[in-house]
This record gives structure tokens, sequence and C-alpha cells, in this order.
């Protein structure tokens, strides 16, 4: 199965690149996607074209896809559900949960010069960052993409109810599937409230599984593409 990987905030397709190898070894066809705005240096990008992007990658998928979302991008997967509801095999979502309709995409930090720039660790500190050692976090600061105002500030719409068809597994890294069930239940992420499908796996991690735990993620991934 073709497997669609969306980072989240200040990353670009490469932060997958030890999962795609996971996941090309168990027999699956990673495509990590670099969104615009987050690595091609166009700082005027908004929210429509990074999921112009994802529909792209969907449509020219040779089969249904199984489009997996990380933190903040989970709002992307679901917004290609709504887009594709017949289209895709599954939503994976990493670390967060989807926007509901009329929602910022990611009004979280400060905008400056027009971009959302990585906050740095203090809003992450605790489980989120826990397994991240001084050297990873340096690197990671390095690396992160400021992430223009237009998609962070950007606002989705979902239209089609078949969405809700679509089978969901939600990844819980620094979070229990206890915990994500009980946010759930509290309203805190109504989508998935109304969702028909959702499975829960737990994998012992911080925010960022792909930087930390490469392997054990795709071997997750690549579960959730094979079962039915």
């Amino acid at each position: 199965m073709d497997i669609l990987l969306i980072g989240g905030l200040w990353l670009d397709g490469s932060v997958w690149g030890r999962v795609a190898s996971a996941l090309e070894s168990l027999g699956h066809r990673p495509v990590p996607l670099t969104l615009p705005g987050q690595g091609d240096g166009l700082a005027s990008a908004t929210l429509d074209d990074q999921v112009a992007t994802v529909l792209a990658a969907v449509d020219a998928a040779p089969g249904k896809p199984m489009v997996v979302g990380h933190s903040a991008a989970c709002t992307l997967a679901w917004l290609a559900a709504d887009r594709r509801p017949e289209g895709l095999a599954k939503v994976c979502l990493i670390g967060g949960f989807p926007s509901a309709d009329g929602q910022p995409y990611a009004d979280f930090f400060e905008v400056r010069d027009g971009v959302m720039p990585f906050p740095g660790w203090d809003p992450y500190e605790g489980p989120d960052a826990a397994d991240l050692d001084d050297e990873a976090r340096r690197k990671f600061a390095a690396a992160a993409i400021p992430v223009p105002a237009a998609v962070a500030k950007g606002v989705g719409r979902l239209t089609d109810e078949r969405r809700l068809d679509v089978p969901v597994v939600v990844v819980c890294p620094e979070f229990t599937p206890a915990q994500a069930q009980e946010w759930i239940n509290a309203g805190d992420a109504p989508e998935l409230a109304r969702a028909k499908h959702v499975d829960f796996v737990d994998i012992d991690s911080g925010h960022w599984p792909m930087v930390t735990k490469p392997t054990e993620l795709a071997r997750i991934l690549a579960e959730a593409a094979d079962r039915p």
C-alpha cells in the first residue's frame, strides 16, 4: 500500500527518512511529503496549498493509500478524508487530533514577519520531549522551518459526512490510548467522537516518534495498513 507521510509543524519530508526505509522493508510504498511553505521556500504558502499537495499525492497513488498525519498535520490527513472519502484506505493520526470545521489549523504560537517560528523547547517540556537528548533537540531546532502565517492561521472546512466512514488509527506517543479516549469522550476531539471506526495504538515515545522510535513507528504503520 502507498503510505503518505505528512509531518507536523516545522518539519519537511526528510523527517520520515528512517520510517520510510523501514516501511519499504516491510513491503509498503512510503511517500514522505514536503508541504508548501515547509521546505520548498514558499513563505506565502497557504493551508489550501498544503491541502492541495496532499490531495495530489492521494490522486497519484495507484490504489487507495493510507494517509498519515503527525501532530497538527492530523488535520491535513482528515481534510484529505473529507475531500476524498472513497479514495482512502485509512487515516492514521500520530500525536494529535483533527480540528473541527471552521477552526484554525495551528494558531498556537507567535507569528513574526509573516511566519510562525519554532518556539523553543519550553512549551514541550515534559512527556513531549522527554526522549530527545540535548543533541537531538539542537538538531531539531536548527532544522525547524518557520511555518507561513497563512498556513498556521488557515481555517479548515469539512463538508462531506462520508469522511466519518474512513477508518482511523490513533497512534498515542506522549499520551496513552486511555487518555485519548477520555479526551474524545470529553468533547476535545469532536470529529473522532463522530468517526465510525477508530482504533488506538500505543507507542512509548515522546511527541516525535519518527525521530526517536522510527522502526517501531514503521511497524505500527505497516500493521495498520495490513489490517482490513
